[in-house]
């Protein structure tokens, strides 16, 4: 029996593709043209082995043309009187060139498909991580990474106990993932304890509590205003610097005093109390953030215009304001970090008689054991409260430590009072910053 070929023509292809609708014609002996819904063109062969129907996608259209697929086809239909599985041969050599893969590809693949759906956080620091692998072992295929390659990574970096753990995580993480690919069979990192290459970790800096002298010190340190202001509200509420510098107006609720904190992998959603004072401070990052969507806006204009126009302070700013300070003045002060200023906060809170729960509840602690499963209230008040009484300790030590001969004062606040001098009285100011439509009074 003839072969039947040769059905269909360059004009019927280019005419079923500019109509667009899904379709499946043969062009005769299994080679068939294919559209898909999305407007996708291509050949496939249909052929039987073992007795069973097969298909070999042979490729697209146009990029293989009507007589070009029709050779190929001739040729697999070849393959298949010799009794090969020309299907079976594509995939297992898709297999093959798979098993291939460098570890730049892994890398690559794994950024597309798993980094992406990390916390922000975490994909900064996986990310970092990653430049290393890349770098040492990017070169290399998969398949031939060992454990040994993996000590050498860890070896050379040079970096800290915490670092080298966080290097060895994203890196058992990287080959987790090619273990689901099932590019290899198991993973190189496993078996790696750090402790064996770098010896027992440290031990972990205590957090410090900032004695009231040196709190004062710290109030009236020369600083840029916004700087100033961010520490103050760190130690006025307590909570994370990383939830304040990416905090948005649209969150913070001057006329009501409070501000909502999103939910976050550090800590849930959370609705902080503002006291008075801790409003003022608001109010007048309000004025300087000028028209951005954040409380705390890039210094720098690269940086912003690197994201777009808008965004917020770089994480590292705070940390190296302090520094600066505690370097250059050189004050009466232990050397600190912001994550500090909380166990400061919860100190001083502690001191003040707060009882413990309300204490952990304003640092968005969880409580501890049954009564942290069954006890769902916010004790916004209680809180409310607490932050009041440590907020009133906070504007006195302001007062005293401003008052004290040669205390700083931004150039703001010493152009503020003394147009609020030559008034006779308050003065107010217009703010424009969005979720912030509020006037700034200027205390007297």
């Amino acid at each position: 029996m003839a072969r039947d070929k040769g059905h269909l023509t360059d004009l019927q292809l280019r005419h079923w593709i500019k109509a667009g609708q899904p379709l499946a014609k043969a062009d005769g002996d299994g080679l068939t043209f294919t559209l898909s819904a999305a407007g996708v063109a291509g050949w496939i062969l249909r052929y039987r082995h073992g007795g069973r129907r097969r298909e070999l996608t042979i490729g697209r259209y146009p990029d293989i043309g009507l007589a070009e697929a029709r050779g190929i086809a001739t040729l697999k239909r070849a393959e298949v009187q010799q009794g090969r599985n020309p299907a079976a041969e594509k995939q297992k050599a898709k297999a093959t060139a798979a098993h291939d893969w460098t570890v730049r590809d892994l890398a690559r693949d794994y950024r597309a498909k798993k980094l992406v759906s990390l916390a922000h956080s975490t994909q900064v620091s996986y990310g970092r991580h990653l430049k290393r692998v890349e770098k040492k072992l990017g070169a290399l295929t998969v398949r031939e990474i060992e454990a040994s390659d993996v000590v050498a990574l860890i070896e050379s970096a040079g970096l800290t106990w915490g670092e080298s753990n966080m290097l060895l995580i994203t890196t058992k993480c990287l080959f987790t993932h090619a273990c689901g690919k099932r590019l290899i069979n198991a993973n190189p990192c496993h078996g790696i304890m750090l402790s064996a290459l770098l010896g027992e970790r440290p031990p972990r800096r205590q957090r410090l509590m900032l004695a009231r002298e040196e709190l004062k010190l710290l109030l009236a340190a020369p600083m840029r205003r916004r700087n100033a202001l961010a520490i103050r509200i760190l130690l006025a509420t307590a909570v994370r610097s990383a939830e304040l510098y990416q905090a948005k107006w649209a969150d913070v609720d001057l006329d009501g005093a409070q501000w909502h904190i999103p939910k976050s992998k550090t800590g849930a959603a959370m609705d902080i109390p503002l006291a008075p004072a801790v409003v003022d401070w608001f109010r007048e990052l309000c004025m300087l953030a000028g028209s951005s969507a954040y409380v705390l806006p890039a210094h720098s204009r690269s940086r912003a215009a690197r994201h777009g126009g808008d965004t917020h302070l770089n994480k590292d700013t705070l940390r190296e304001a302090i520094d600066h300070w505690l370097r250059t003045a050189k004050p009466a002060v232990r050397r600190f970090t912001p994550h500090d200023l909380r166990s400061t906060v919860k100190s001083h809170l502690r001191a003040l008689g707060v009882p413990r729960d309300i204490s952990e509840m304003c640092l968005n602690h969880k409580l501890s054991g049954v009564e942290g499963i069954y006890d769902r209230h916010t004790y916004f008040e209680e809180r409310r409260e607490a932050l009041g009484k440590w907020a009133a300790v906070l504007s006195a030590l302001t007062a005293t430590a401003c008052a004290s001969p040669g205390a700083w004062r931004s150039a703001s606040a010493r152009a503020a009072a003394k147009a609020v001098s030559s008034a006779g009285g308050s003065t107010t100011k217009p703010s424009r910053s969005p979720g912030c439509s509020v006037l700034l009074k200027v205390p007297t």
